[in-house]
């Protein structure tokens, strides 16, 4: 187990159960403090349970998990250093962004210094007087995000903060995230977007059917998987010949789109490639072609397997 005082988030064998129906089973992970950390599973995994139970939101039915080194039984310890923002932002419609700013730092108690610097930071500088009402759906999350900085957080956490965007607000997103990473606040941020978790995200916690299936560096992860050799023969009709060429050499292969996809190491591609060649086969195209996020998850669920480190 990592030291208590490097974590922002220690999750030890926590469950919640709503009657017979178990929302989190078990879970264990931790995230390192000033990391990003994508929080990933289909909708319906377990996420947001997780989120309302390290918020303090509803209790949990057993493990126990700290929160910038405070149990979440006393979550009045850390909430005044913790940012949030779940099921989407609520603002008043007819107000400005900076006057829906400006309501919630009094009620919170913080300094009206920070609405104008806070509105820059997520890219709203010029529409801080403009109606929320007029917000695009990207402008009313990084409003959201805005406002879960109010208190000047150590630890921001964000449920499915892109749900809903186009790739324009999606992009947007990402570069807040990364930014505010690199001012040292930690950043643990749900999705379903594989893909995009994979882009910003250093550290990784996999949810499916409310289990954990992998926690650690997304770079640990990827490795895990074996890279795959994409072939394209000149002849499409030597296809099935360069299949079992490649079974008869010791690497699983399969034919997809006009490609064969073999489970292989990337050195391997010159021994095959010559082992074509003298089979009489010409290959007009050889990549090493590396698994996304996406993938490896899949794989992963479908092999109902997974691990933790």
């Amino acid at each position: 187990m990592s030291n208590e005082r490097s974590l922002a988030i220690a999750v030890d064998d926590l469950s919640k159960k709503y009657g017979d129906q178990v929302a989190l089973s078990h879970a264990t992970f931790h995230v390192p403090l000033g990391t990003i950390c994508g929080f990933v599973g289909p909708n319906g995994s377990g996420k947001t349970t997780t989120i309302r139970m390290l918020l303090g939101l509803i209790s949990s039915s057993g493990g126990t998990a700290k929160i910038l080194g405070e149990s979440i039984a006393h979550p009045e310890k850390y909430l005044p250093r913790v940012g949030a923002m779940i099921e989407g932002p609520a603002f008043y419609p007819a107000l400005t962004g900076k006057e829906n700013l400006n309501v919630l730092a009094t009620l919170g108690g913080y300094p009206l210094d920070r609405v104008d610097q806070l509105l820059h930071k997520v890219g709203l500088g010029d529409r801080g007087d403009s109606k929320y009402k007029t917000y695009s759906l990207g402008m009313k999350q990084r409003l959201g995000i805005a406002a879960a900085l109010l208190p000047n957080p150590q630890l921001l956490i964000l449920d499915e903060p892109t749900n809903g965007l186009d790739p324009a607000g999606i992009h947007e997103i990402r570069e807040l995230l990364r930014s505010l990473a690199q001012d040292g606040i930690t950043v643990f941020v749900s999705s379903h977007l594989l893909s995009e978790i994979e882009m910003i995200s250093e550290y990784l916690v996999m949810l499916r059917d409310g289990k954990v299936i992998f926690f650690g560096k997304t770079t640990d992860l990827l490795e895990r998987q074996r890279p795959t050799l994409v072939v394209k023969p000149e002849k499409e009709d030597d296809l099935e010949r360069l299949r079992q060429l490649s079974e008869k050499l010791g690497h699983r292969a399969t034919v997809s789109n006009g490609q064969l996809h073999i489970d292989a190491e990337g050195n391997w591609s010159a021994p095959f490639n010559r082992a074509a060649f003298e089979s009489g086969i010409t290959l007009s195209s050889i990549a090493v072609v590396l698994p996304t996020l996406e993938e490896t998850f899949f794989e992963m669920t479908s092999n109902q397997s997974g691990g933790q480190q």
